[in-house]
């Protein structure tokens, strides 16, 4: 038994195999715990692996590729067409290696253990961003019960809040005053947290040539340097910079039937952490555009004033998106004076 393409459907404890030769025909089917899934890969030795772009799916990818096997990683709305019927994981296996075998598919690269690891840092960041957010404002409804407004800026409620706190003339009591004194170490024990993996991320931008080179353009900072590195890597599976632009994103969306072009807003397809940082980093280049003489800067005063401020700084966000796949890609560096 020869199999040319093994599609694996990933789960926790028990993993589904679909094995078919080159012509399509399947020769394999099983069922595998955790623990076996090596040992059957081993006695199987497909020549492609194919399985879903989701959770522990580079975990496999790196174990397989270290085994001499080609793997293929496929984004799951890819594999949803092949679906034959019902949906079952017997079918979902069946569906991904029959996906894999497509000529025009589009594979997802693995990451290393490394990028895994800043993107890591990132999602704990947002996390703790996310619950910083969340204690800021519901202390200001409970202030808000009492009659003491505090402005939406984290600045604001850091230099309102103590004021607040010891006003004697106020509602609060001293119930209260505990109660929120006590929110208040929380929030600071949350922005410790976000402080030490803001340092882990500078330095890692620090110990990494790919970052360093990419924090040249303009509106690529630390933290979304890195990023774009731990998400994309060398970016070389990314044919030019508009496939990356669309990736992210950052292209407008079609609906065109005979002949006819139609575009609409960006398709705000792939990850939106991603397209948020590159967007908000185009947004601070624009604060700073107004009066310039360069090339770039006189493009973008002309941009906001034919489409607007937020056209302007998508439209930036994708330009920095092309850059960006150059840079990863080839041993360019970058050169404000060309762009």
């Amino acid at each position: 038994m020869e199999i040319d393409i093994l599609g694996i459907d990933l789960a926790k404890h028990v993993f589904q195999l679909h094995g078919a030769e080159r012509s399509g025909r399947a020769v394999h089917r099983s069922k595998v715990g955790r623990g076996a899934l090596i040992e059957t890969v081993q006695k199987l030795r497909p020549r492609v692996i194919a399985m879903e772009a989701c959770s522990s799916a580079h975990h496999w990818a790196r174990r397989f590729t270290g085994m001499g096997i080609e793997v293929r990683l496929l984004s799951p709305q890819y594999v949803t067409p092949f679906v034959k019927t019902n949906k079952n994981d017997r079918n979902d296996a069946e569906a991904i290696a029959e996906a894999a075998s497509r000529p025009s598919m589009r594979f997802v690269s693995v990451k290393s253990v490394e990028q895994e690891d800043i993107q890591a840092v990132h999602r704990m960041r947002a996390v703790l961003v996310r619950q910083r957010t969340a204690v800021i404002n519901q202390i200001r409804g409970l202030l808000a019960e009492r009659g003491l407004i505090v402005a939406r800026s984290v600045q604001a409620f850091k230099r309102t809040i103590p004021t607040l706190l010891s006003n004697e003339s106020s509602e609060l009591t001293t119930f209260c005053q505990a109660l929120l004194t006590d929110m208040l170490q929380h929030l600071q024990a949350l922005e410790a947290r976000i402080q030490w993996l803001e340092v882990a991320i500078k330095d890692f931008v620090k110990n990494s040539a790919l970052c360093r080179k990419i924090t040249a353009v303009e509106g690529i900072g630390p933290l979304t340097a890195s990023a774009v590195v731990g998400a994309i890597g060398d970016a070389k599976q990314f044919s030019n910079g508009r496939h990356l632009a669309a990736w992210l994103g950052l292209v407008p969306r079609q609906y065109s039937s005979g002949g006819k072009a139609r575009l609409q807003g960006i398709s705000k397809r792939g990850d939106t952490y991603l397209r948020t940082l590159l967007i908000h980093g185009a947004r601070t280049v624009l604060q700073y555009a107004s009066g310039k003489a360069d090339r770039r800067s006189q493009w973008l005063q002309q941009l906001i004033a034919r489409r607007g401020y937020n056209c302007a700084a998508v439209a930036l966000a994708n330009k920095n998106a092309r850059i960006l796949q150059v840079l990863l890609s080839t041993e360019a560096s970058y050169n404000p004076a060309v762009q």
